[in-house]
C-alpha cells in the first residue's frame, strides 16, 4: 500500500502545480489491511503523506481508526461529497 499512497500524493502535487488542473481533488480510498492509516501519532509514512499531500482518505475497514480532518472512515464519504459539491 505504501507505493499506492506515494503515487496518490505525487499526482496531487503534480496536478496542483498546473493552473489547468490545480482545482482537481485527490482522495485515497483503501481497506487499509496493513493498518498504515490507523493511528495519528506516531504516524507511519503513509499516514503522513495522506495528511499532507492529498485532499483526504477514506478507510473501508471494520477496525477503528483515529480519524482526522483528512483521514476518515468510509461512512463519512457521502456527506463529505455532498459538501464538496455545494
Amino acid at each position: 500500500m505504501r507505493e499506492r499512497i506515494a503515487q496518490t500524493g505525487y499526482w496531487k502535487i503534480k496536478l496542483a502545480s498546473d493552473e489547468a488542473t490545480k482545482h482537481i481533488k485527490v482522495y485515497f480510498v483503501t481497506p487499509d489491511e496493513d493498518g498504515t492509516l490507523t493511528v495519528k501519532r506516531p504516524a507511519k509514512k503513509g499516514r503522513a503523506i495522506v495528511e499532507v499531500d492529498t485532499d483526504g482518505s477514506y478507510v473501508l475497514s471494520e477496525t477503528d481508526i483515529e480519524e482526522s480532518d483528512k483521514v476518515k472512515m468510509f461512512d463519512k464519504f457521502i456527506d463529505d461529497l455532498k459538501k464538496l459539491l455545494k
